[in-house]
């Protein structure tokens, strides 16, 4: 109770935070990096290198009310297949820019529904990429997999074309907690597909599920945990439900006076964790879940976790390029995106143009407090030798850096002249001290809340 009081006190059941998947985050992404800029930044990666690709599918045959992606629903396959076409001149535009002996490490599909596509969009598409670029040996490749939206033939295409990692959405196995938010998806349909993909020999699974929605109590997600532990995946990634209806509209359909408060939310993620880890997981940052074999579990063991608009990877590759509309790509140099609305992004590309809308070229201090954040995030610690060596700041420098967010979290951090550490106990408020380190101001109302 103790903890409970310090973590009020602190701010962390009023506080509205980035989740910190980039820095600075998208909301300050400006204008400022149009299509030239992304140009400079494909040219300029070193030849031979290895980047990572996202691939966005902006489709649903069916919008669930709790989601905040950038999505838009649709009936029939022609507007889709129109979609793929210009995607597909994307994806020839782009490999046309790359510099030679650049290989793909990483190559992940998202929505939206990237598994509404037919067996023969999936196949031409993966025909596409593979024909662009080059693939290397040990590629990974992943795919957002709604259970309800998938069959053999899809599913046999996917392996065809070597996706080798599933990712399944499940958020809640309630029935009355998914009808409030619009998502109908039994536990039998999930366990079905999990099935159907272990049998094409796809045994890398993910799996996410959410906690803070409507109706949702210990008893709930204790057993939508347990039903999920049933099916045995490698990662889980256990998400807070951001409830913004002034960003995402279609949330307006789930009552406010279902939500538990914040509070309970932290109850309800500290139930399912428990969870977690009694059943042999590791504990990755603030929310995801490894099986300790897992590349995620052996990123965090050996300091290499890293963090993206996915949320944690062993992904190290320097460059991820993205693809379709929304989509954000990450430079050394800075973020780029494509045009948000499906529409701007289809008469860019279509005219033979890169459809960047908007982005971020790092600057200052950018990348120190990026990596400042990240450690935080990741590890829960920033190693000072590390930062001296990779920005050259001196002892001095980083002692006046740590001191403000140690003097705003006591009792929360350890720190001296060889670190800074958020103590267990402190964890929940990663986000929040994570804000500290973040130079750029916020308005709050444009992020979720911190827990």
């Amino acid at each position: 109770m103790e903890n409970l009081a310090q973590l009020r006190r602190l701010g962390l059941f009023e506080a509205k935070v980035p989740r910190y998947t980039s820095y600075p985050p998208a909301t300050k992404f400006s204008n400022d990096v149009d299509s030239g800029v992304y140009e400079d930044w494909i040219r300029a990666i070193p030849a031979g290198t290895r980047v990572s690709l996202y691939l966005h599918v902006p489709f649903c045959r069916r919008l669930c009310w709790f989601c905040a992606c950038r999505t838009q629903g649709v009936r029939s396959d022609a507007p889709v297949q129109a979609y793929l076409e210009t995607l597909k001149q994307e994806i020839r535009l782009v490999a046309g820019m790359l510099p030679s002996g650049v290989e793909v490490a990483r190559l992940h599909w998202g929505g939206g529904t990237p598994t509404l596509l037919s067996d023969r969009m999936i196949a031409d598409l993966s025909a596409e990429l593979a024909r662009s670029f080059p693939y290397s040996e040990d590629i990974e490749f992943s795919v957002e997999i709604d259970p309800n939206e998938i069959g053999p033939a899809r599913l046999d295409a996917l392996a065809a074309a070597g996706m080798n990692r599933a990712s399944i959405g499940v958020q809640d196995f309630d029935p009355g907690i998914q009808k409030i938010i619009g998502r109908i998806q039994s536990y039998e349909v999930t366990r079905n597909a999990v099935e159907e993909l272990r049998a094409r020999g796809i045994t890398s699974l993910n799996a996410d599920i959410l906690f803070g929605l409507p109706n949702q109590t210990q008893e709930r997600i204790s057993d939508t945990v347990q039903m999920l532990l049933s099916l045995t995946p490698d990662r889980v990634a256990l998400y807070g439900y951001a409830h913004v209806p002034w960003m995402a509209r279609r949330q307006a359909m789930i009552p406010t006076e279902s939500l538990p408060r914040p509070e309970e939310r932290l109850e309800l993620f500290e139930t399912a964790r428990r969870l977690f880890k009694w059943d042999g997981y590791d504990e990755i940052g603030i929310d995801h879940f490894a099986k300790p074999g897992d590349g995620l579990a052996k990123a965090a063991q050996s300091g290499h976790l890293r963090r993206n608009f996915q949320g944690y990877t062993d992904d190290t590759c320097d460059a991820l390029i993205g693809l379709g509309a929304s989509s954000i790509s990450k430079f050394p140099q800075g973020f780029a995106q494509n045009a948000s609305g499906t529409a701007d992004y289809q008469k860019a590309v279509r005219a033979g143009h890169l459809s960047t809308g908007r982005g971020h070229a790092f600057k200052g201090d950018d990348r120190l407090r990026a990596r400042l954040i990240e450690a935080l995030m990741c590890d829960f610690h920033i190693d000072s030798a590390e930062i001296r060596q990779s920005f050259g700041l001196s002892e001095a420098q980083l002692r006046a850096i740590y001191q403000g967010a140690a003097e705003a979290f006591p009792a929360m951090v350890d720190w001296d002249d060889s670190g800074f550490s958020i103590r267990p106990e402190g964890r929940p408020l990663a986000r929040l001290i994570a804000r500290a380190f973040d130079a750029y101001e916020m308005q709050a109302d444009g992020h979720s809340s911190a827990i």
